[in-house]
């Protein structure tokens, strides 16, 4: 009798779920920056139990300095705007309002136990 055993095809990346911080640690419709996995990521706290990451990086500009931008919204779609450039992001997705090439990365997000978490490519 043969076993055979299936690897991950390489293009496969597996994620996990980081601890962030607790949900009390956020102020609502304010950002905050953490450090995971060494990638900086901007925290978005806009109702209890809605919270959206993003790269604390800048699309336009490249400086950590999204957790300081301006929280909306466009209709019913959570926006953040760049301090910087004044490029508006959708908070879901990454798409950007005013400029069509931009995109910010987005990550996603769940609370366990109080903690928000974030999934991320396993190291």
């Amino acid at each position: 009798m043969t076993i055979t055993q299936s690897l991950p095809h390489p293009d496969v990346r597996r994620t996990d779920w980081v601890r962030a911080c607790r949900v009390d640690d956020l102020e609502p419709s304010w950002g905050e920056a953490v450090l995971l996995r060494m990638r900086q990521i901007a925290l978005f706290l806009l109702a209890p139990r809605e919270v959206y990451a993003v790269a604390h990086e800048d699309p336009a500009g490249g400086a950590p300095v999204m957790a300081r931008g301006i929280v909306g919204s466009r209709g019913d779609r959570p926006t953040v705007a760049s301090p910087l450039h004044k490029e508006v992001y959708d908070l879901g997705t990454g798409e950007c309002f005013t400029d069509p090439g931009l995109v910010l990365t987005t990550f996603r997000t769940r609370i366990v136990g109080g903690f928000i978490e974030i999934e991320l490519e396993g190291e």
